[in-house]
Formats: C-alpha cells, structure tokens, sequence
C-alpha cells in the first residue's frame, strides 16, 4: 500500500466528516482546561462512526458510561429524534460544568439526562431497556459494566466499548497494571460470549462492537 500510515489515518480521519463550531469549540477548550487528561475526549471521528451506527440502528434509548467533556454526548444526542433520549453517567464531579456548558450551548439538555457517580451503582436505578450503550468508563469496570449493561439492551441492540487495544498494553505480559488488567479480563470474557457477535475496530485506540442476539 502507497503512502505512509499517518497520510491514511490523516485521510480517513476527515473523509465526509465535519465538526461544527460548538463541537470545535469543545474539543478545544477540553485541550485547554483538562491537560493532563485531554486525550480522554472523543474527536469528530469516533462521534461521527456512533452517529452513523445509531442511525442505522435506529436507537432511540442511548446509555453512555463516561461523559467525560460531553464531546460523543452532543455528537449521539443530535442524531436522536426529539422524542430519543441519552443517559449519560460521568464519575468525575469536577468536569461536569464543561459538559453542562456545551449541552445548553448545543441547546440539547430535553435530550441528555446526566448522572455524577459510580456507573455500577447508577445503571440498576436507572429505568430503561436501551437500543444503544457506549462503554467509555473505568477501565478497570468495564466487565462489571457490560454485565449491567446486556440486561438492560434490548435484542438486537448494540454495545460499543472504546480504548479495547489499551495503546498496545493488551499484548505486554509485563504490563500488570489494573487498567490494563480490565480491559483484559472484558475482551477475554467477551471472546467467549455465545449470546453477542463481536467485531473490533483498529481505529483509535481500538472500538469494540457487540450485537446482542
């Protein structure tokens, strides 16, 4: 294949896929106010890739574990139709007023319920059967949370987990860390699960899709 890997990943980062001047505005101000962990936000397009699976899935209950700066938040609740819904839960309280200010800015606070807390603890309150869940949380709880979560999707539905290839650490068997230890312990009982199909994406830092069946 012609052309270095950086051209591609360049190319198809920015093939049809646009950003606003609010989600540009986000995504800037997230670089600016959360520097040590700004590489936590979604970019344009792994928003653009849930927004298309919602659309072709045609969900309307969407569950996101980890709101973080509310980036992938506006991105899904724009694709929904006035009567969908978001339920968004972040853990970390001192990041909620930057989702907050983009929500109201992107006028879309009828579509988005958003939770402060530990996810495990929120889900079980919460009273849906969801079409949709992004699992972008702890990483260290991302077995308990896909647990939680295939009770509450319906059939048919789809989970979609990012960060699945952890920056390469999956593969180090020198690499104990518990982060690392999480994701491991998710792909491996996912691998196994008769109940779901399963497909990963190298795009990112790995986008796992599941289909509940």
């Amino acid at each position: 294949m012609e052309g270095n890997y950086q051209n591609i990943i360049d190319f198809v980062s920015n093939f049809g896929i646009g950003e606003d001047e609010i989600l540009y505005n986000l995504f800037r101000e997230t670089a600016l106010t959360q520097v040590n962990n700004n590489q936590m936000s979604s970019d344009k397009y792994q928003g653009h890739l849930l927004s298309l699976l919602i659309k072709i899935s045609n969900s309307k209950k969407i569950l996101e574990i980890g709101t973080f700066a509310g980036y992938s938040t506006i991105y899904m609740a724009r694709t929904l139709d006035d009567d969908g819904k978001i339920y968004t839960i972040e853990k970390n309280d001192e990041i909620e007023w930057l989702s907050k200010k983009y929500f109201t800015k992107a006028k879309l606070e009828h579509k988005i319920e958003s939770y402060i807390g530990n996810a495990l603890e929120i889900i079980p309150k919460i009273d849906e059967t969801f079409d949709f869940i992004f699992i972008d949380g702890d990483k260290r709880e991302y077995l308990q949370y896909y647990k939680l979560c295939l009770q509450k999707l319906k059939k048919g539905g789809l989970i979609v987990a990012d960060n699945v290839l952890w920056y390469g650490k999956i593969f180090s068997e020198s690499d104990k860390d518990n982060m690392t230890k999480g994701i491991k312990n998710f792909i491996e009982f996912i691998e196994k699960d008769v109940r779901i199909e399963k497909i990963i994406l190298p795009i990112r830092d790995g986008i796992m899709i599941i289909k509940k069946v």
